[in-house]
């Protein structure tokens, strides 16, 4: 089977977490900006399409090279045997990038990217019209960073953090993949209690049971990669079917999801049910501050609203210090809170064991992080 140089795209901050991913399911990575390269065939492609929980993208890299004018683009592109990747039919979007590079004009490098495909193409296939592109589609970017050119492949479609489940969502939704990294940073295990205080639509709850019950998180969506004629759905349904057996039905969880929204807990119900988890998640409509509990060593990873999106942020900061106030006592448990408000410590009241700068969307947030001191059981 042959071998691709592949990537998973990640989004800023979220790279090791992926590239922690990968190696746990046995592949060497090369860690980047926003990127992860691993090798692989095409049973790969999809394995990691339908498992990975924290990626955006996988893409095949095509071809990588230097470029500083059209000419050098047009011809580099051309010289590619693109009938390898692209049937006759192929209808294949050029997107582009361009940073730091001489040919930063990103539409004419789409064009002339396009031109160069359309050119090769019809030498190959002996066209003299145009090419038709009334098939599958095949999604190729042409990103060009210091005048190097990437040009790739991309196999997924719609962003992996489109799970399928969640068809409502809050005014402030976290992305289905940043919700999985959240819970790797904050070293949770299906054995320990969970908790988020501020659940919204469901999404850290359901991510939480997905993991917990080995739920491959691209079991219920398809990916653009299927439908190319040296794919193929027949791969993916089996791999599929071998995912479904993968999951463990017997395993028992302790989820919990609260917010203070009646409104929202309905819609996390409704997500979780979509997701296959509702009958082992624990969803309740209550404030943070009147939270409870007697259990230890467990995990609260929360994402409260951000002054300058839900709230305003007198009330946000009245929540933060009721955060404080709440989980200071359960020294046992670990809390994970993450806020682009970088005086949150001031209003918790306690200095982070540790803060990590990450990317809800473009915003930037920051991780802080509360390490508990396990009780021996």
């Amino acid at each position: 089977m042959k071998e691709f140089n592949l990537i998973a795209t990640a989004a800023a901050g979220l790279e090791a977490v992926v590239g922690n991913e990968l190696k746990h399911r046995g592949y060497e990575v090369v860690v980047e900006n926003s990127r992860v390269r691993f090798k692989g065939n095409v049973e790969d492609i999809l394995l990691t399409n339908l498992w990975l929980r924290t990626a955006d993208r996988i893409k095949i890299v095509v071809a990588e090279f230097k470029a500083k004018t059209f000419e050098e683009l047009f011809q580099r592109t051309k010289a590619i045997a693109w009938d390898q990747y692209l049937p006759l039919d192929a209808n294949f979007p050029v997107a582009g990038k361009s940073q730091k590079s001489t040919l930063h004009n990103v539409p004419s490098c789409q064009a002339i990217v396009k031109k160069a495909i359309v050119t090769k193409m019809s030498e190959v296939y002996h066209r003299k019209t145009r090419l038709p592109e009334t098939g599958a589609v095949y999604p190729i970017e042409v990103a060009l960073n210091k005048d190097q050119v990437l040009l790739t492949l991309d196999t997924t479609g719609s962003s992996l953090f489109k799970r399928g489940y969640r068809l409502e969502k809050g005014g402030a939704p976290l992305k289905e993949n940043m919700a999985a990294a959240l819970l790797f940073l904050a070293h949770w295990y299906p054995d320990k209690a969970f908790v988020d205080p501020v659940c919204g639509s469901g999404t850290l709850p359901i991510e939480a049971a997905l993991i917990g019950k080995n739920i491959a998180p691209g079991l219920q969506r398809s990916f653009v990669c299927e439908e190319w004629t040296w794919i193929g759905k027949p791969l993916a349904n089996k791999l599929r079917q071998q995912a479904k057996e993968a999951i463990k039905s017997d395993v028992t969880l302790d989820i919990s999801g609260y917010d203070i929204d009646g409104r929202m807990i309905e819609i996390a119900k409704q997500n979780a049910q979509n997701a296959g988890v509702a009958d082992i998640i624990n969803f309740k409509q209550m404030a943070a501050k009147d939270f409870k509990t007697t259990k230890i060593n467990g995990v609260i990873v929360a994402n409260p609203p951000y002054g300058e999106r839900l709230s305003d942020q007198d009330s946000v900061r009245k929540l933060y210090q009721q955060m404080g106030q709440v989980y200071g006592p359960l020294t046992s448990w670990s809390k994970y809170i993450l806020t682009s408000d970088l005086e949150f410590e001031k209003y918790y009241g306690q200095k982070a064991s540790k803060r990590r700068k990450l990317y809800n969307g473009a915003l930037r947030t920051d991780l802080f992080q509360y390490w508990g001191k396990p009780i021996k059981k």
